[in-house]
């Protein structure tokens, strides 16, 4: 199949691209920095998605998964305006089977920085809103939620002892997701699934499930 994957130059879009492509498909990645990955399927488009009238023209999209996202800086622009925008021009066609956003389950909790937390609420509602729009193409849309992944993005966390000390104390896996787990959820929700719609799903090692109850012994 025809796959467009936004934020392929690193962490959770380059290993969801890879993914594809050890499976055969068409993978096209746009990224507002140049790509590493070295594949024969693989088109890397070098791209702001804000700038919605520089997007490339590429017909008949399969699968269209978006994953590019930035954290305390444009949040509402590049999580929610430009997924809206690509969307709207690459995924509402009779061609598509399946739609994908990368969201994050602080859409779930709102226990991150204001606007990041609500770009990705506003994915939920939107990923709802698509879902009702391609049944008529046959086609799912759902969200994918992670909670804390091993990513570049992430590192000043991840490198910091105490910080993830307290960190895993929240998680009762106490472990992130690395970027392959969430990259064959993408595949399996794209693929595989073919009748869950509308639905966000979070992986996040039961992150957003953990809370602290305090009593009296």
């Amino acid at each position: 199949m025809k796959i467009l994957i936004t934020g392929t130059a690193q962490g959770i879009g380059k290993a969801i691209a890879q993914e594809f492509l050890n499976k055969g498909h068409e993978v096209s990645g746009f990224d507002i920095k140049d790509s590493s990955i070295d594949h024969p399927f693989y088109t890397h488009y070098k791209v702001d998605i804000s700038q919605k009238d520089k997007l490339p023209d590429i017909e008949d999209v399969n699968i269209l998964i978006n994953n590019a996202g930035v954290q305390n800086a444009n949040d509402i622009e590049i999580n929610l305006k430009a997924l809206i925008n690509i969307t709207e021009k690459y995924g509402l066609q009779d061609k598509i089977h399946s739609i994908l956003n990368i969201g994050s389950a602080s859409g779930h909790t709102g226990s991150e920085f204001p606007e990041y937390c609500a770009s990705k609420g506003g994915v939920i509602a939107y990923t709802k809103n698509v879902a009702l729009r391609v049944a008529k193409y046959n086609a799912t849309c759902n969200s994918l939620d992670p909670g804390g992944v091993l990513t570049p993005l992430n590192e000043c966390v991840i490198n910091d002892p105490d910080l993830w000390q307290e960190i895993m104390a929240e998680t009762p896996l106490k472990r992130w997701a690395t970027t392959e787990e969430i990259a064959k959820w993408a595949y399996f929700l794209t693929v595989e699934n073919s009748f869950c719609t509308g639905q966000s799903i979070v992986v996040d090692g039961g992150e957003s499930i953990n809370y602290k109850f305090v009593w009296k012994d």
